[in-house]
């Protein structure tokens, strides 16, 4: 299901909230889907559970997952993105980042957009997305 990597510079439960998120635009969790327990995740993943309970605290956080008392945690029924002009200005900055260093190997703006649409396309995102 999830694959962490604890040689990365990402911290695991950031990596273990992309995953779900890719997860989620790939299709294969679905709206309404139960996850498994903190503990189960965590058992999976041979990590420390308190990291699993971050991850989802954020996910939950962000309105992606919910968690019913006695139910369990489950993928958001009808999720609809919020525009937050602060994680906005992160991306943009991740991203003015990146591009300096695909600059430095080369890659033209054409190839680097021809990249971002095949990882669109990858994750499942439409070109234009009017739910957000």
């Amino acid at each position: 299901m999830l694959r962490v990597d604890p040689r990365s510079s990402t911290p695991i439960y950031e990596q273990v909230e992309l995953r779900i998120k890719e997860l989620i635009l790939k299709g294969a969790l679905k709206q309404g889907e139960k996850l498994p327990s903190v503990r189960e995740l965590s058992s999976m993943l041979t990590i420390n559970p308190n990291t699993i309970s971050k991850a989802y605290g954020e996910l939950e956080r962000d309105g992606i997952i919910e968690t019913l008392r006695g139910k369990g945690t489950f993928v958001t029924q009808n999720f609809k993105g919020i525009i937050d002009e602060k994680r906005i200005e992160q991306i943009t900055e991740q991203l003015k980042n990146i591009i300096l260093e695909a600059s430095y190997i080369s890659i033209s703006k054409e190839e680097f957009i021809s990249i971002i649409e095949k990882i669109f396309n990858e994750l499942g995102v439409k070109k234009s997305d009017s739910s957000k």
